[in-house]
């Protein structure tokens, strides 16, 4: 671990976070949250993008580690899991859980193997 790499992880992690708190507060409905829902979704297919291409250890530190890392959100997908249970929306819950799960494999294979055609 170098000073550089701190700060690239930093950087990254600033913007997602910001990204992150942006589309949850514009997005996030009580229907669904659609703002957790689209970053975590975005972040798996970019990750696997990011991986397929096989970027420099830099960039990897900065878009990989730092901004999707601070963009997608387990703690706050389970968060809003729990509530939609406690709420007893549990067709809801199923749905948000199944589509973040299955949505967010399956867009980090394709995005893995867009980033291999990229490459």
């Amino acid at each position: 671990m170098t000073f550089l790499s701190i700060v690239l992880v930093g950087c990254g992690g600033a913007v997602g976070a910001v990204l992150r708190f942006y589309f949850s507060t514009k997005w996030n409905k009580e229907s669904l949250p659609l703002g957790t829902l689209a970053v975590n979704l975005v972040g798996s297919m970019v990750l696997g993008v990011l991986i397929g291409v096989a970027v420099p250890d830099r960039w990897l530190l900065f878009a990989g580690t730092g901004l999707m890392g601070a963009l997608t959100t387990f703690s706050t997908f389970q968060l809003e899991g729990w509530n939609m249970l406690t709420d007893r929306k549990r067709k809801r819950y199923f749905l948000y859980q199944g589509l973040s799960y299955a949505g967010g494999i399956a867009l980090a294979f394709a995005g893995f193997l867009i980033g291999n055609i990229l490459s």
